[in-house]
């Protein structure tokens, strides 16, 4: 009767190996040391994604916080290379209905405008005046992230380049060579006028009405009159042009906010 069986011997057995099995799992490390590894690792794609790429790279892009406005939210882009302002996109603008019009015409301008600047200190685009402040607000906020990447060396840098330029005029002149500066708006019988000149070099090499007078007999007056002084103002490189015939009052709110433009070039 205590002959153990040889089934009974087999039960008994397995019963053992499947209690080994289970005691030394029970004894594996509850938490696995490469998950910490994984999980500390994810903030290194985010510091990658910095502004300028670090202080070393000088180049990059840097995107501002997105400046809400009356018709949505604008958040603008920079491309940034050598310290300057090489690109300029919109990843947000208002869109749905007019908007969507507002927009395409707009925010192109605006790029151009910020690259041209190399700052957030552009005019704002007639007729989109809200998406033309949103724009404004984050491009500032992307030139604020961008210089706060460069570190204080480019900071200190900076500054003694505006020290050297001995002022507002000269900075331009010495620094830059290519300004971008709009007069005041001239007011006309007709409607306003306003006149934005690019000067390279101390001298004139673009000029384009922001604001002429428009509606009913002016647009026709505007199309054939605006091209001309355009012309004549590179041709010259002052305010001294002539009227356009026909074109009086455009012409002498042309002039004027040529003038207002040339001054703040210095001259």
């Amino acid at each position: 009767m205590r002959k153990s069986h040889p089934v009974r011997r087999a039960v008994l057995a397995g019963a053992a190996t499947v209690s080994g099995i289970v005691l030394l799992l029970s004894l594996k490390p509850a938490s696995d040391p490469g998950a910490g590894s994984a999980a500390g690792g994810a903030a290194p794609p985010v510091a990658a994604q910095s502004p300028q790429g670090g202080r070393g790279a000088g180049a990059g892009t840097v995107t501002g916080d997105a400046a809400r406005t009356q018709y949505g939210p604008v958040q603008v882009r920079l491309t940034v290379s050598g310290g300057k302002i090489t690109g300029a996109e919109a990843v947000q603008a208002p869109k749905g209905g007019q908007s969507d019009q507002v927009t395409a015409d707009a925010v192109p301008k605006l790029n151009r405008a910020a690259v041209a600047a190399g700052s957030a200190d552009i005019d704002a685009v007639s007729g989109a005046t809200y998406t033309s402040a949103g724009y404004v607000k984050s491009l500032q906020s992307a030139l604020d992230k961008a210089a706060a990447a460069a570190g204080p060396a480019a900071q200190e840098s900076s500054g003694a380049d505006s020290g050297s330029g001995g002022g507002g005029r000269g900075e331009g002149d010495a620094g830059q060579g290519t300004q971008v500066l709009t007069g005041d708006a001239a007011q006309t019988q007709y409607g306003p006028v306003q006149v934005r000149v690019t000067v390279s070099g101390g001298r004139i090499t673009d000029v384009e009405a922001l604001q002429a007078p428009k509606g009913g007999r002016s647009d026709q007056v505007t199309a054939d009159a605006v091209p001309r002084l355009n012309r004549a103002a590179v041709a010259a490189g002052t305010a001294d042009i002539d009227a356009v015939s026909g074109a009086t009052y455009t012409s002498a709110g042309y002039t004027q906010s040529l003038q207002s433009a040339l001054d703040r070039a210095g001259g």
